[in-house]
């Protein structure tokens, strides 16, 4: 694990709002590491972006320092003003070697989630680090520290308590949600079709709410979730022409300005002036200030939440220490694998080694002997050398893990 980095910003030192400054967008996340991987020493790399983190994975030979830091940000080029990217180089977590892997495995554990012992966090690394490498991003290194990663957090999840009667993001803002006693012909409008938004108008549908409609950049995706609670599906172009009329906006997406800005909420009243309720749970928020200034809203986003994510710390505090003694034994577990693997990669050529020493042998070496053998002696000759030939490949591997182990 010797060049395994993590850089990572996080709701422990900087403010939501802040952090939605990093989040990059799926359209031009590619372009952005490939950037990152042609500037800086780095070889392998993958991004979680998440509503309360944002952390880049990646290996590398250069120290991570501020000035590594400032470069990284500088050449993923977000746009950033002198304000903010002096707040993020300040305010930055890192991480380095083995210290990074215990942070990687603590997070998709949950134990450093906003909420610990959402599952959601797991699923969120596990998709973002495909889409990484299914882009090219990553390779047999990623791939074994993933497996160990998912491994762990199945272990943590399964013997632990940690998750019992979980209380994530979407879970909490839905409580409060049903707080507020909608009728079950509530309209719905769902801004945004990803994770988030799937998640909780599952819930909702789950307690029989059922007059939905969905809206999203990509209407294929609207589609599909509409499908799902037999709503209807809409371009997000079309929000501000909308007259339907509705009671909760629950709204998701990875805007970097706000969808619902006070010219869209008026049309979208419709000349109705009761109060509704905007659910806004993406960073940075959908919603402008504006709209909650002057306007009857019950308001529910991400921030709100964050001291009912605070008491679930504590009443959970207990099994935190059973998770960590998993992780723990899964780190000295995979210093192990990592060191068998190094074996196999050192050893690869053997295989090919010993394939040409046979084919030297029977085709140069004792060909004019081997000429002289019947049929039946030189098939019972071929057998042998095959044998060996297995024999000779597998055993020094074996042998060698053998002694890594015994070492060990």
């Amino acid at each position: 694990m010797e060049y395994l980095k993590i850089i990572a910003f996080t709701h422990k030192q900087i403010d939501l709002k802040a952090l939605g400054k990093l989040v990059i967008c799926d359209q031009t996340l590619d372009d952005r590491l490939r950037n990152i991987q042609s500037k800086l020493n780095i070889k392998e790399i993958f991004y979680v972006g998440t509503c309360n983190r944002v952390e880049f994975i990646f290996t590398s030979v250069d120290v991570v320092d501020k000035a590594f830091i400032t470069h990284f940000l500088t050449v993923l080029d977000m746009g950033l003003p002198a304000e903010y990217m002096d707040q993020f180089v300040e305010n930055v977590s890192t991480y380095e070697k083995g210290e990074a892997f215990n942070h990687l495995l603590r997070t998709s554990c949950s134990l450093e989630s906003l909420v610990v012992g959402e599952k959601e966090i797991l699923a969120q690394v596990r998709k973002a680090y495909e889409a990484c490498r299914i882009a090219g991003f990553t390779g047999d290194y990623m791939r074994m520290i993933m497996n160990r990663v998912v491994k762990t957090a199945k272990e943590v999840y399964t013997h632990t308590n940690i998750s019992k009667n979980p209380v994530s993001i979407v879970s909490l803002a839905y409580r409060k949600l049903r707080q507020l006693n909608m009728s079950a012909n509530s309209r719905l409008l769902i801004i945004g079709a990803g994770e988030t938004n799937r998640n909780i108008a599952q819930y909702l549908k789950k307690h029989k709410y059922a007059n939905f409609s969905v809206f999203n950049r990509t209407l294929e995706k609207a589609e599909c979730l509409a499908k799902s609670l037999n709503g209807k599906a809409y371009p997000l172009a079309d929000l501000q022409s909308f007259d339907k009329g509705f009671d909760v906006i629950i709204t998701c997406t990875s805007s970097v300005e706000p969808i619902i800005t006070e010219e869209v909420y008026a049309k979208l009243l419709n000349n109705e002036t009761g109060k509704k309720v905007i659910v806004d749970l993406a960073i940075p928020n959908d919603t402008d200030a504006k709209v909650i200034r002057n306007f009857p809203v019950h308001y529910i986003e991400v921030e709100s939440l964050k001291e009912i994510a605070r008491k679930n710390i504590q009443e959970r505090y207990d099994e935190l220490v059973h998770a960590e003694h998993i992780i723990d034994a899964n780190i000295k577990d995979f210093e192990l694998v990592l060191r068998q693997r190094k074996i196999e990669i050192a050893m690869s050529d053997v295989p090919k080694k010993i394939k040409e020493i046979k084919h030297t042998a029977i085709n140069g070496v004792f060909a004019e002997e081997i000429n002289t053998l019947d049929d039946n002696s030189r098939a019972v000759l071929e057998r042998v050398m095959d044998y060996m030939e297995k024999k000779c490949i597998s055993v020094p591997m074996v042998m060698a893990k053998e002694i890594l182990v015994k070492n060990s």
